[in-house]
């Protein structure tokens, strides 16, 4: 599909928005709009501000890039920007309507990348206006974006696939509010140590490791402060291993070898600071050095988990895998990875000799290649 009113195809990168990970997304979106072929593509970037306005950016890579400070932000404007449902054009309005009130065309778009992390973009939100725009976009679909951004029902649906997924207990606010006694007591079946997580977060935000049951009432706090819905896994044994899938315009899945993220002894687990900011405590091991024959099951699962939740492009399947046991365990699955250029994903294509820009272009090819409508 290649635009006919255009020289070439326009896309619009859309990044920031109004969750925890606001952050990241700048930073992924810095990456990904240096890597894009501007010779080949004219590229417009729009940002979403946290109070969840669509505001036109004038793109400074190095103004987005993520710090410890966190000051990677979409500043506000004074102006924001619409979308015109049906025909993909987006329009351009006065923050503040009044006697100076301009409206300015944009005009439309070819495709649309939504470099957007955790709810409100990566959870399907974004993705259903889209499709309600007649836009096309990178990525994956409604129902899979937002499968995977919630935890328990990406486990459900990968238990039906017959897939690994771990045990796991639910706790919805209700439940919580009504009687949290009964929620405890059901959480003791998992044993100890448990891992206390948001449902639907991403970037290991709001977790906490519990290895007592008198810790578990203020994890429990502490993730419904990013999330009312939480989640309760039985801690997995092994090391974390990534791995990355693709989908080519013709359908085709491709995956990468498994990578591993590999932590000093002294980390307890990959949290969100150790995840952005701990340089000197993790490294990514490309490939990992595990057994062929678990690196074999690790991609056979990430295709086959890929297909269970229905997805369309791209996700990254995080394992646990224990050589010892044998055993390889579906951790989760993430639609929007993170997209830097020193990220996993773009990391694993780089060692299967997808270059950055490379895996740009094919995901805006897929997008382009893909029907609207239902599918």
């Amino acid at each position: 599909m290649e635009s006919s009113k255009n020289v070439k195809p326009r896309v619009l990168v859309l990044f920031g928005g109004e969750s925890g990970e606001h952050g990241i997304s700048c930073a992924t979106a810095a990456g990904v709009v240096e890597a894009i072929n501007h010779d080949r593509y004219e590229v417009v970037t729009v940002g979403i501000t946290q109070q969840g306005q669509w505001v036109p950016v004038d793109f400074s890579s190095n103004q987005f890039q993520i710090s410890e400070d966190g000051v990677a932000e979409v500043p506000s404007a004074n102006r924001q920007l619409f979308l015109s449902p049906g025909d993909g054009h987006v329009v351009s309005l006065p923050t503040l309507l009044g006697s100076e009130f301009s409206l300015s065309d944009l005009g439309s778009f070819d495709v649309v990348f939504p470099l957007l992390h955790g709810p409100f973009g990566e959870d399907g939100t974004v993705q259903g206006l889209l499709e309600m725009m007649h836009m096309p976009y990178v990525g994956c679909g409604v129902l899979a974006s937002a499968a995977a951004m919630d935890k328990p029902t990406t486990k459900i649906l990968l238990h039906e696939a017959n897939l690994p997924a771990g045990r796991w207990e639910t706790v919805t606010a209700g439940q919580w509010r009504k009687d949290p006694c009964a929620v405890l007591e059901r959480l003791n079946s998992l044993g100890m140590p448990v891992f206390v997580k948001p449902a639907r977060a991403g970037s290991s935000l709001g977790i906490t490791k519990v290895s007592s049951t008198a810790d578990i009432e203020a994890a429990i706090v502490k993730a419904q402060a990013v999330d009312p819905r939480v989640i309760v896994e039985q801690e997995l044994t092994g090391f974390e291993v990534e791995c990355a899938v693709l989908q080519g315009a013709d359908g085709g899945i491709r995956t990468t070898e498994p990578g591993r993220i590999a932590m000093r002894d002294d980390v307890e687990f990959y949290d969100y600071k150790t995840k952005y900011f701990g340089e000197d405590t993790v490294s990514l091991e490309i490939p990992a050095k595990i057994p062929e024959r678990l690196a074999t099951q690790v991609r056979e699962i990430a295709a086959q988990a890929f297909e269970a939740l229905g997805c369309e492009g791209l996700a990254r399947v995080d394992f646990f895998v224990d050589p010892e046991k044998d055993s390889v365990v579906i951790n989760e699955v993430n639609t929007m990875p993170g997209f830097t250029p020193f990220s996993m994903y773009p990391k694993l294509w780089e060692h299967m000799g997808i270059g950055y820009s490379q895996l740009m272009q094919e995901l805006i090819s897929q997008a382009l290649a893909r029907p609207l409508g239902l599918r």
